[in-house]
């Protein structure tokens, strides 16, 4: 207590904020008031008293003020023409009166009443009703305390527009939003699903929290911080929240941009303030989400930022310093763990990194009936058919996809979500809503149908294949014109071999061979195909070891995997060209096998075709029935000796 007496003591009063604002009202009133003299005082020349006697004389003063140390004389009004003409030389204005005001010493001459009553001339001497306190207050006192409220307002102002909540004094306070105990979070560990592993990690923290003692007996310590890593949508921001709802205690929520600002020191400062307000509250969780805006790696020496640098820093400093005795948990959540700085991860600061991955069939079915309980939905719905449908999506996404479903439901008129509804959601996040004002021609039509069987025809005809779940040609939003949907029977694959991976580039490819064999024709319908089936191809060749020229050797590497995943190269520009024709090798002969499937099913890609341009859409089920009917064996017919046999 004393140090701080002595430090506040020897603080400079100009760094006071409140010095700050009264000094520049100060200022500001000054300024005010002589430009407000100057502007308003009527301008005055200064005459000799000989010359005012003149004045008199010539009959050209109208009235005389006589103070205690000079005259102010006021000339009689004289018209005076407008100095601005036009072209032609006619005056723009009217006439104005003019009066001038002149000023001279103060003389006792007893004439000088004499000659202004022979003049006429009215002579007076003011009389102040103001006091000098009064004066002083209305010329000082009052616009001092107008300019410091302005000020104040526009500084409050200026701090909320750039983060600071509470004015000048708050601009490095911390804005964390807080649920205590009274306003909690509103989630538990109910509310998510699909998330097991994360769950029984956090889990163990919240058990700490309530019963700490019987971790500390055998000698283990509460962790500092956990790390919460994986894409977009997973559910980071809600496991951190339904921690806080598990362990019942104060929740400190704020995003990692927050502490960021344009002056230096501000964020460290509300790094500070930050855990001085959680300490308090203790036991308590501090949830900083998007950490990497402020615990980006300080290796890189092309874009450095001093202030987010000094944030880090103090942010690595205090989660060092408190005591974890108190029960402080610091949570973070990013999907960039790669471009965080490495002092920020090691043991003692972060302790655990969390992976909330994609959900599987399992999870992604869980996460269904945590969304759609409060639904109104039919009996008979399928959420496992909906998750198998759904391969790849995070919670996010399945929610979207529940809502879509509801809100179809009541387009249609319907006081309940059919199954129908929660496939065509699934539909609309995929691939967009039907567009119905898009209407193929007749040749289009056909096109489009052809190069959809023949994506399915290369499904069926191939094993190591998804069997076939819809076909449509009815154009979407997201631009494509027909598609055709692929699901597994009862399980996903969390692995497939080198024969799967060729027989779904023979599938994307099909689609572009059905053009060229029916109408000996290219279009651009089969870009997005080619897209994925080189990208596939090139993974093949470059990470996953399947090319017999490059054998088992990492050529790239997949960066930022939970964002955009993009490819890096690690090889040499020769190399990277034999990689191209490696791919384009593989295409080709992909390609021929595309065509041979299809010209040897000709008869069911006609049929086929033929029955989607009318009906538009089929199913599956439709699909394979057409496909098993043209392909069905024929029966021989037995010979007429063997039917008489048979007959005796």
């Amino acid at each position: 207590m004393d140090n701080n007496k002595k430090r506040d003591k020897k603080t400079p009063p100009f760094k006071n904020p409140m010095f700050i604002f009264l000094a520049v009202s100060i200022i500001a009133t000054i300024i005010l008031n002589s430009l407000m003299s100057f502007m308003f005082a009527p301008q005055k020349e200064e005459i000799t008293y000989d010359k005012f006697l003149e004045l008199v004389e010539q009959d050209k003063v109208e009235e005389v003020i006589i103070e205690h140390d000079r005259f102010t004389i006021y000339g009689k009004p004289e018209k005076t023409k407008p100095e601005n003409e036009n072209i032609f030389g006619i005056g723009l204005v009217s006439e104005e009166e003019t009066q001038k005001i002149w000023y001279t010493g103060y003389l006792n001459d007893e004439r000088l009443f004499e000659m202004l009553d022979k003049k006429g001339i009215t002579y007076s001497t003011p009389v102040e009703l103001n006091s000098p306190i009064v004066n002083f207050i209305v010329t000082w006192i009052l616009p001092l305390a107008f300019m410091y409220v302005i000020i104040t307002i526009f500084m409050r102002l200026m701090s909320k527009k750039m983060g600071g909540g509470g004015g000048i004094m708050g601009i490095g306070q911390s804005n964390a939003k807080m649920y205590n105990i009274e306003n909690k979070t509103g989630v538990t560990f109910k509310d998510v699903a699909g998330q097991e592993e994360a769950k029984e990690s956090l889990n163990e923290i919240v058990d700490f929290l309530h019963n700490p003692g019987k971790y500390t007996a055998i000698g283990a310590k509460q962790p500092k911080g956990a790390l919460l890593v994986g894409p977009p949508g997973t559910g980071k921001t809600l496991l951190a929240k339904a921690v806080a709802g598990e362990a019942n205690v104060p929740f400190f929520s704020l995003s990692g941009s927050e502490f960021v600002e344009m002056f230096v020191g501000v964020g460290a400062s509300r790094v500070r303030d930050l855990f001085k307000q959680a300490n308090a509250k203790a036991p308590c969780i501090i949830f900083i989400d998007e950490v990497d805006a402020i615990g980006k790696s300080r290796d890189n020496q092309m874009a450095t930022n001093d202030e987010r640098e000094q944030t880090l820093n103090q942010l690595l400093s205090e989660m060092d310093g408190f005591d974890t005795s108190k029960g402080l948990v610091v949570l973070a959540a990013t999907n960039r763990p790669e471009i965080l700085d490495k002092a920020l991860l090691r043991p003692g600061r972060f302790d655990r990194r969390i992976i909330v991955e994609k959900p599987d069939l399992k999870g992604r079915e869980d996460i269904l009936k945590v969304h759609i309980k409060n639904v109104k939905t039919s009996p008979d719905i399928d959420l496992h058919a909906m998750a198998l449908a759904t391969s790849g999506a995070v919670g996010a996404d399945l929610a979207n996809m529940v809502n879509e479903a509801a809100l179809r439901a009541v387009r249609m008129g319907r006081k309940e979500v059919l199954q129908e509804d929660l496939m065509d959601s699934v539909e609309v996040i995929i691939a967009g809503k039907e567009k119905k004002d898009r209407i193929l021609s007749e040749e289009e039509k056909r096109i489009v149908a052809f190069h959809e069987v023949g994506h399915a025809l290369a499904t069926a005809l191939q094993k190591n294949t998804q069997p076939v779940q819809k076909i449509t040609i009815v154009p979407r939003t997201m631009g494509a014109l027909g598609y055709t949907m692929q699901m597994p029977d009862k399980e996903e694959k969390y692995l497939n071999n080198k024969n799967e991976l060729l027989d779904q580039i023979t599938v994307f490819l099909a689609g572009r061979a059905a053009e060229e064999i029916v109408f000996d024709t290219q279009t651009t319908g089969a870009s997005n195909d080619i897209e994925r089936a080189t990208e596939m191809a090139r993974q093949m060749v470059t990470m996953y070891g399947m090319s017999d020229r490059f054998g088992l050797v990492g050529l790239e590497s997949i960066e930022h995997k939970y964002l955009d995943g993009r490819a890096v190269s690690h090889c040499s520009e020769e190399t990277r060209t034999a990689i191209d024709n490696e791919i384009v090798s593989i295409m080709k002969e992909r390609y021929a096998i595309a065509k041979q499937l299809l010209n040897d099913n000709r008869d069911a890609l006609d049929r086929i075709s033929e029955f989607l341009i009318e009906k538009e859409t089929i199913t599956g089920d439709e699909f394979m029935e057409i496909f098993n009917e043209v392909n069905a064996p024929e029966t021989e017919p037995e010979p007429e000796a063997d039917k008489a046999e048979e007959a005796e």
